[in-house]
């Protein structure tokens, strides 16, 4: 159940434990990949005979490519290899396997096969490896596009052809994997961005050596072992004085509901209280719904909340900015999210006050309101999300959440974590607004700031995950049904926590 987190490296940090591992791997690091990567086809076509298709480009994928189809040949499988890249002009490992599928009896082919009577069994890509920076283009594109279209399980060795290993871009063309089997450890491209999408089921292989032997990991992706340390029993004699108040700061006029369900999902996490300061004067008075939430004036919930999370349809008036300014500059824990960071993207004022903050200030961006805070636009932002994600936490102090496909998380000391829990249907309104009381209610029972986020943002997606497995979603799941979720997971995970599962 808790897992450690994952290690995950960018290329220069997988070239940098290859040139240190590869003088003492015997065998070579191409020849280990090789093999596995002919394991894995092995095992993704134990109920589907017939022939394997590997497309070979002119790199050090294509040597792994190489080294597989080797390896499937002698073990008896039908494999065609297609290669139309000059041999001569292969790196030497490379061209080394090349050179050994072909005294093993391998030949290949220059002009992309025609499928089998039956269809293929497999068909693999080893184009283009990590190292790709520009969009595939020509013959090479053609192939993937060739790939793509055909009727079997599709498995890409190290990264899917055409998509960039650091950001998870697009580059031109890109072989849609179902099947990703990676080498050392992940990279950032597979978790974010188009990698989900692109990837399919993503395996990490070692190759027998330990990638942190040789460099500490630059990113981790998010486990629930991560958590462990902060998921204690309740004591028996407490009382609600000892889990803090979250106040909730929104709900301006036709966004009452914004607020509500921060409020709501803060409440079902655990905390004391929850005040929410509703901006609409028109607002009501009791949340018949959630009676347990206290609504009160936006300036006593300022006063008297262990923790402030501003945003949830706060709007974007001059009431509006003057209740975030006070808030920024209480010596509390302050969550921004929504409207909050637009209005402080666009205050010099502000800005300035949130980056010389002391106490824990959170961040919740999506990537257009990412781009606002950047001072760019959404592009710029998804063109390469850990890097803009670090460039908030530095800017504005904070601990940040870039939400998305493969949410990032930043510090202001350069730490990221990349969440792979969740799924699309959490594309819907309000979701963003749990999140802002999940982490609001954790920081409240003293979680610190940045703990706390990524608990929340894990739990986020776990417990929008175990509702699709029970058939609720993805189409058509609320952020109601996510806030009431969260709370079963975190009570599980507490419990095995403390018991020692």
């Amino acid at each position: 159940m808790f897992l450690p987190p994952k290690p995950i490296y960018p290329v220069d940090g997988i070239r940098t434990i290859e040139a240190l591992a590869a003088p003492h791997a015997q065998p070579s690091l191409m020849e280990r990949a090789g093999r596995v990567a002919a394991e894995e086809a092995v095992r993704l076509t134990q109920d589907r005979a017939g022939h394997v298709l590997i497309a070979c480009g002119p790199g050090n994928n294509g040597g792994d490519g190489f080294v597989m189809a080797r390896r499937l040949l002698q073990a008896g499988r039908n494999v065609t290899v297609a290669f139309a890249d000059d041999a001569a002009k292969l790196p030497r490992d490379a061209a080394a396997a090349f050179a050994a599928w072909r005294a093993a009896g391998g030949e290949t082919v220059s002009d992309f096969p025609a499928a089998p009577a039956n269809g293929w069994a497999l068909v693999v890509d080893a184009l283009f490896g990590i190292g790709l920076r520009s969009p595939v283009t020509g013959r090479h594109a053609k192939w993937i596009d060739a790939l793509n279209a055909q009727h079997a399980p599709r498995l890409a060795i190290d990264i899917p052809s055409g998509l960039d290993a650091d950001t998870g871009r697009v580059l031109g063309t890109v072989f849609h994997a179902t099947t990703t089997l990676t080498f050392l450890a992940l990279k950032p491209g597979l978790l974010t961005h188009d990698g989900p999408d692109i990837a399919g089921v993503v395996n990490v292989h070692r190759l027998d050596i330990d990638p942190p032997n040789y460099l500490p990991p630059m990113g981790l992706q998010i486990q629930p072992g991560i958590l462990r340390p902060f998921l204690k029993q309740r004591l028996q004699n407490t009382h609600k004085g000892c889990y803090g108040d979250v106040g909730i700061i929104g709900g301006a006029r036709g966004m009452t509901g914004a607020a509500l369900l921060a409020g709501r999902a803060a409440l079902k996490l655990g905390c004391g209280r929850v005040l929410v300061g509703l901006v609409d004067d028109a607002a009501p008075a009791v949340d018949f719904t959630q009676p347990e939430l206290m609504l009160q004036r936006p300036d006593d919930v300022i006063e008297h909340a262990t923790v402030l999370a501003l945003g949830p349809g706060l709007g974007d008036g001059e009431v509006a900015a003057t209740l975030l300014e006070r808030a920024i500059r209480q010596a509390r824990p302050v969550i921004l999210d929504a409207d909050a960071l637009n209005i402080v993207a666009a205050s010099e004022n502000l800005r300035s006050l949130v980056a010389a903050r002391e106490a824990p200030t959170l961040m919740t961006p999506h990537p257009g309101e990412a781009g606002r805070l950047l001072r760019s636009d959404t592009a710029a932002v998804q063109s390469d999300r850990v890097a803009s994600a670090l460039d908030i936490a530095r800017t504005f102090n904070a601990v940040v959440v870039l939400k998305g496909s493969g949410s990032v998380i930043a510090t202001p000391y350069g730490r990221w974590l990349i969440n792979s829990t969740g799924h699309p249907g959490m594309a819907s309104a309000g979701m963003g607004d749990v999140l802002t009381g999940l982490i609001a209610s954790l920081v409240a029972q003293g979680w610190p700031a940045e703990s706390g986020l990524i608990a929340a943002v894990h739990l986020h997606g776990a417990a929008a995950d175990r509702l699709a497995r029970e058939g609720i979603g993805p189409v058509g799941l609320t952020a109601s049904e996510v806030a009431e979720a969260s709370r079963g997971i975190f009570n599980a995970w507490t419990i095995q926590a403390t018991k020692g599962l």
